[in-house]
């Protein structure tokens, strides 16, 4: 369940202000037919999360515990530095072609945004931490769903009601307190049995 919920946090908070929610915003503004797009943005959601959750249970396999250990702690901490760094949507990420159908240019333009993205390397680490590929995928999936569907309803008016810069803080702070604790390893239990 801690895999559940801590990967829900992380993307939830992670993808707002993201090119993939600001995707959502682009494709809400153009097709003004939310359904299609929320249901869209979960089918890819789910198709790209499980193939990073994959390689992320995949990962663990290839590394010794001390390795994955210290891959794991830098990339958190790599991911707490990138979460300062605002994203831009690119013009050919906001150029959507019609011809598939709402849905269809939905599940297209979300997947292919979401290659490389945050949201779906925090998954590959998640998964490769908690080595728990439903939970992660699952967890990841809704923080996604929690982040975006609201944006396809309510438009600009849900990114002005929330300080993304403030966000963008509180996601480093979470990463960077990830990175430690991973890097910490037995140390950090210590720690932790000792408060």
């Amino acid at each position: 369940m801690e895999a559940f919920l801590i990967s829900t946090g992380i993307v939830a908070l992670a993808e707002m202000g993201d090119k993939t929610q600001l995707l959502a915003l682009v494709l809400a503004a153009r097709f003004r037919k939310p359904w299609p797009i929320v249901w869209g943005i979960l089918v890819a959601t789910i198709a790209n999360h499980a193939l990073a959750g994959g390689l992320g249970a995949w990962v663990t396999h290839l590394m010794g515990p001390t390795m994955l250990r210290w891959v794991l702690g830098v990339s958190f901490l790599a991911m707490a530095a990138w979460m300062l760094v605002p994203d831009t949507l690119d013009d050919d990420e906001a150029e959507v072609a019609p011809r598939f159908g709402v849905f269809g240019t939905t599940v297209i333009a979300f997947f292919l945004a979401e290659m490389g993205d945050k949201t779906q390397i925090a998954t590959v680490m998640l998964a490769a931490e908690y080595q728990s590929w439903l939970w992660v995928v699952a967890g990841t999936t809704l923080g996604m769903m929690l982040a975006n569907a609201p944006v396809v309803w309510l438009g600009e008016r849900i990114t002005r009601l929330v300080p993304l810069t403030w966000v963008h803080r509180i996601s480093a702070v979470v990463f960077a307190v990830l990175g430690l604790l991973v890097l910490l390893g037995d140390d950090a239990n210590h720690l932790q049995a000792l408060v």
